[in-house]
């Protein structure tokens, strides 16, 4: 049994903390929102999971099957079993996408993968997130559409097979058809590989097609509620506001913002430690 757990969590960018004691337990089989308002720190908290350089764990704890998370590298990361799937992916050219996927994979193998086997497992792939054909042999993510980024996120993730996985507004720039598609290709993995999930959404469809197990509301970079997928249709339907008022809470600023990401984690099984 895979589980991920977090622990009194404060992190901070530039001198200022944005996570105040975050706790936090996942495991496989489980499908966690993630949600809040902009600026309360959501994508704070994936980036610190999978290691992004700017981000200072200044206390607490992150473990991942028992291992500290926070002596790993991004690369080790990655290679214990961590994903994360960018809310703005990075564009690399010169990179082709099946010599960027299979460098990764072979990052994490104890022996190379064979060209047939993988040329046979990225073309199934491709076909379940109905992407075109020439995907393999495109510069990683240049001139990709919007959405066409977010779905090749999801042809890395479901290639490097993970065993938890954080997928931050993958669900942006989706049209409906498009949305399904991710969901439906996110689904398949979790079931067939009991994949532990956070996903982080502003919008209650993509969490309708997912189905979530359980649900945390952050704010002011506190978990302040959690519950199921109930609490996911009531900050639907009421918002926020309830919230604040109930708990007493002062709208925040919006957090800091990434000045560079991370590329894909699957960039760092490269061997590099940050991106």
């Amino acid at each position: 049994m895979s589980q991920l757990m977090i622990k009194n969590l404060h992190v901070e960018v530039e001198g200022k903390e944005i996570l105040k004691g975050i706790d936090l337990t996942v495991a496989d089989h489980e499908i966690h929102a993630l949600m809040g308002p902009n600026g309360n720190g959501k994508s704070t908290l994936l980036a610190a999971i999978m290691g992004h350089p700017k981000y200072t764990v200044t206390q607490g704890t992150i473990e991942l099957d028992g291992r500290n998370v926070l002596e790993m590298s991004v690369d080790e990361r990655s290679r214990a079993g961590l994903f994360l799937a960018m809310q703005y992916p990075q564009e690399v050219p010169g990179v082709t996408n099946s010599d960027f996927l299979r460098a990764a994979m072979n990052a994490r193998r104890e022996n190379p993968i064979s060209l047939f086997a993988f040329i046979k497992e990225m073309e199934k792939t491709i076909q379940d997130l109905q992407m075109k054909p020439d995907l393999a042999h495109r510069f990683l993510n240049e001139g990709f559409s919007g959405g066409e980024k977010k779905r090749n996120e999801i042809v890395q993730m479901k290639m490097l097979k993970p065993s938890l996985a954080m997928l931050d507004e993958i669900d942006s720039g989706l049209d409906v058809d498009a949305l399904k598609i991710v969901a439906d290709a996110v689904n398949q993995m979790q079931q067939e590989t009991g994949l532990g999930l956070v996903v982080v959404s502003h919008y209650e469809r993509f969490y309708q097609l997912l189905k979530p197990t359980h649900a945390h509301v952050l704010i002011n970079g506190r978990i302040v509620m959690e519950g199921d997928e109930t609490l996911v249709q009531k900050i639907d339907q009421d918002g926020y506001d309830w919230l604040y008022q109930q708990l007493d809470l002062q709208p925040v600023k919006e957090e800091v913002k990434l000045t560079f990401t991370l590329g894909s984690c699957a960039a760092s099984a490269r061997g590099r430690k940050h991106d």
